[in-house]
């Protein structure tokens, strides 16, 4: 399954991902965000895992599998350009402004702006196709909100 997906993320001209294909793609973006820094922590897990249970309305243990699958998924994936750049040609504007908003969840989460995280999120962001100013206004949206 993930051999799969990565040939789709990967190819020339990704087509729109299935639902649960985009689903496992936007997880995994979550954890490489998450893992970005070298540290791959418990709050950064449960906030994704809070993150996903939200989004898609999934109980705990779905939500566990399917970050399970994302972890090796994004383990497995190529560089971060070409993965986002699946993502954003597979996935609509609004749903990739979320999945930004969920990143600085993510970057926020152990209540630090790590440099290396946000580092990373400011390349990814673009890569997405989402503009500085709304990426900022999610990270906006996020802190006043507490993270």
């Amino acid at each position: 399954m993930i051999g799969d997906l990565l040939r789709r993320l990967t190819a020339p001209e990704p087509e729109p991902l299935p639902f649960d294909d985009a689903r496992l793609a936007l997880a995994a973006l979550l954890v490489r965000i998450a893992r970005s820094d070298g540290a791959y922590e418990g709050v950064e897990i449960d906030r994704i895992d809070a993150v996903l249970a939200r989004r898609y309305a999934l109980s705990p243990f779905e939500v566990a599998k399917l970050r399970g699958e994302a972890e090796r998924l994004e383990a497995e994936a190529p560089d971060t350009v070409r993965f986002t750049r699946a993502i954003k040609e597979a996935v609509p504007y609004d749903d990739r402004l979320k999945v930004v908003e969920s990143l600085w969840q993510i970057v926020l989460a152990d209540g630090e702006r790590d440099h290396e995280e946000d580092a990373i999120l400011r390349l990814v962001a673009p890569m997405l196709g989402v503009n500085d100013r709304d990426s900022n206004l999610a990270r906006k949206r996020v802190e006043a909100a507490g993270g």
